[in-house]
């Protein structure tokens, strides 16, 4: 893959900040014509460096009042286990991410919920009634920030 010159690099940081900017917005800041920057914004995406946008959305206005973090230790740890495991739980609604790790923990789930007894029953009956799962640790999020910036490895 083709090295990220500055431009590019401008093009993701202003993405990364807001995906719904239109491509002449974009094209305006960074200096570009619109058709180069249309075409910057292309590569990005075929090449895998753009995988997708999303939206953020502010839990507590749909009803999510509750965030948490479940840390899980799976028991047999397989590769087919992980991927169930992950397959299973991403299309619950409660969850908003799940990173799959190394260390003490197998996996950590950001998750949001209406209130403390959803956040039981969930817990109860979506994570620790698997056979596989054999200690989850939950812990409330009192704020979750995300950085304004993306890495530089320069």
């Amino acid at each position: 893959m083709k090295k990220l010159d500055d431009i590019d690099l401008q093009i993701l940081t202003l993405l990364f900040n807001d995906a719904d900017i239109t491509n002449k917005e974009l094209a305006s800041k960074i200096g570009t014509a619109p058709s180069t920057c249309l075409e910057r914004v292309k590569r990005l995406k075929s090449t895998g460096v753009i995988k997708g946008s999303f939206i953020d959305v502010n839990y507590n206005t749909i009803g999510g009042n509750i965030q948490a973090m479940a840390a899980i230790q799976l028991q047999p740890y397989s590769e087919q286990i992980v991927n169930n495991l992950r397959d299973e739980l991403l299309v619950l609604p409660e969850i908003i991410s799940m990173f799959h790790m190394g260390g003490a923990f197998d996996f950590y789930i950001h998750m949001s919920v209406k209130d403390t007894e959803h956040l039981r029953r969930f817990v109860f009956e979506a994570i620790t009634s698997r056979d596989e799962v054999t200690n989850v640790e939950t812990s409330l999020v009192f704020e979750h920030s995300r950085s304004p910036a993306i890495p530089t490895f320069n």
